[in-house]
C-alpha cells in the first residue's frame, strides 16, 4: 500500500544549488544595489555565499574581478562610503576612535578614512556633548550624579564610544543645565 503525502509533513530541506559565475555577478549587483558597501564588503558577501551554496564552475571563482567591475562602473566607491559613515557617527555623538574602528573593519583603505574622519563634521566637543545629550548625562541629565559607580559606568562608555577620558571627565563632570554653546564656541 502507498503511503500518502499530507501537507501537514514536513518536507526535507532541499540543499542550495552550487553558483555559477553569471549567478554570482547577479548576487553581488543584487547587494550593491540594497546596501551602501565597500570593496571589502562586497567581497567578504560572495566568499560568504561561495561557501554557504559551493561553486560550480571548473575555474576558481573570480570574486576580485567582480568586484573591480563593480568599483570601474562607481557602483561602490570606498571613499564616499567612508565619509558619509563617518558623518552618521559623528552625528551620534561617536568619537574620532570609534569612527576610525568601525571604518577599518568595513576594509576601507587608511587614506579614505582619515580623509574621511577630518570631514565628518562635528569637533571633539561637540561629537562628546552629543553623546551626553542622547544618553542623558551631564549637562542634559536631571541631576547631579555624584555617585563614583555611575560616573564611572559614564566615563566606560564614553571611553567605548570613542571618546578620550580628559573630554568624557568633563562633559560627566558638567552640571545639569550648564550653558554648553560656550564650551563649543571656544
Amino acid at each position: 500500500m502507498k503511503k500518502l503525502a499530507y501537507r501537514n509533513e514536513p518536507r526535507k530541506p532541499r540543499s542550495p544549488k552550487p553558483l555559477s559565475q553569471t549567478q554570482l555577478s547577479d548576487l553581488a549587483l543584487f547587494y550593491v544595489s540594497r546596501f551602501a558597501t565597500t570593496r571589502a564588503k562586497l567581497m567578504r558577501y560572495l566568499d560568504r555565499k561561495l561557501f554557504e551554496r559551493g561553486w560550480a564552475g571548473d575555474a576558481a571563482p573570480d570574486v576580485e574581478s567582480i568586484a573591480e567591475r563593480l568599483v570601474s562602473l562607481n557602483y561602490i566607491d570606498d571613499a564616499v562610503f567612508a565619509e558619509t559613515k563617518a558623518r552618521g557617527l559623528a552625528r551620534r555623538g561617536y568619537g574620532n576612535r570609534r569612527v576610525e574602528q568601525s571604518l577599518r573593519a568595513d576594509g576601507v583603505s587608511e587614506t579614505d578614512r582619515a580623509s574621511a574622519i577630518d570631514q565628518s563634521g562635528p569637533s571633539k566637543i561637540e561629537a562628546a556633548l552629543r553623546y551626553a545629550e542622547r544618553r542623558r548625562w551631564g549637562p542634559y541629565a536631571s541631576e547631579q550624579q555624584n555617585d563614583p559607580a555611575a560616573r564611572q559606568k559614564m566615563l566606560a562608555a564614553f571611553m567605548r564610544a570613542g571618546h578620550d577620558f580628559e573630554m568624557a571627565r568633563m562633559v560627566i563632570a558638567l552640571a545639569p543645565g550648564a550653558n554648553v554653546r560656550d564650551l563649543i564656541e571656544d
